[in-house]
């Protein structure tokens, strides 16, 4: 019996695993859509702590990659839930834990929907203490996102993993300014930033249907580079605002919208 290595790909297509493993448990790589909320730095890495369980309890529940791909294929993802969900905590437990697992979109997308709302908001000065007003933003939003729903749910899987990803990248780099400006150990958040800028970027030039579809050698120089490039700005830019009167905390005492 030929011996396999433990980093074999055993990806049906071949596909390399760097960096798509990181796009493929989006969240529980890093996540972009936490790193909106309050806390994001240690939500991140609680949901990364998540995504590895699953990813166990999915391995060795189904005797490796062959039983939890045939199981994949027999019903998808939410297969894969409900049967470890049921195994491991029984029919009522493992129901409780579905009923979670469902709950937990509707809730994000509550937040996301809100986040939106206060991001355009902001951006265009509306104040949203009036109910007329927060619903002027609202509705469009929500027609937006019915719209959204029309579309091939794996085409806009692909432009939503990415771009949760950049998320999670534009918020480490906030975060490492505002630590290196306050003379903070801004490390903490500069070295995961770092690596997953070399990540966005190589994904994006690497991939072949939305992105550019460049051969993986050439592709991993350009990020690289890409990466040195935007860590330099990030310095330069870092020093010069340094010891000036830019303003790092704000105060919002007397902020009265919601």
């Amino acid at each position: 019996m030929a011996s396999s290595s433990p980093f074999q790909n055993m990806h049906p297509n071949n596909l390399p695993i760097f960096p798509l493993i990181f796009f493929t448990i989006t969240c529980g790589a890093l996540s972009g859509f936490y790193a909106t909320q309050k806390n994001f730095y240690g939500m991140m890495i609680a949901e990364g702590v998540i995504a590895m369980i699953w990813a166990a309890a999915a391995m060795s529940l189904f005797n490796g990659y062959g039983g939890l791909a045939e199981l994949i294929a027999a019903g998808g993802p939410a297969a894969v839930v409900s049967k470890v969900s049921i195994m491991m905590l029984g029919t009522i437990g493992g129901t409780i834990a579905i009923l979670g697992v469902i709950i937990l979109p509707i809730t994000s997308g509550d937040t996301a929907f809100r986040a939106a709302r206060m991001i355009i908001a902001d951006y265009f000065t509306i104040e949203q203490k009036a109910f007329g007003k927060r619903i002027a933003i609202a509705i469009p939003l929500f027609i937006i996102s019915y719209m959204l729903t029309k579309m091939d749910f794996q085409v806009l899987w692909q432009y939503f993993s990415w771009a949760n990803q950049v998320t999670a990248v534009i918020a480490l780099w906030v975060g490492a300014m505002y630590l290196f400006l306050g003379y903070k150990n801004h490390w903490i958040a500069t070295v995961p930033a770092i690596f997953m800028t070399d990540m966005v970027y190589l994904y994006i030039f690497f991939e072949p249907n939305m992105g550019f579809g460049i051969p993986m050698t050439i592709a991993h120089m350009m990020a690289v580079t890409a990466t040195i490039v935007t860590v330099g700005a990030f310095f330069v830019s870092a020093h010069k605002k340094r010891g000036t009167s830019f303003t790092l905390d704000e105060d919002v005492s007397t902020f009265k919208g919601v």
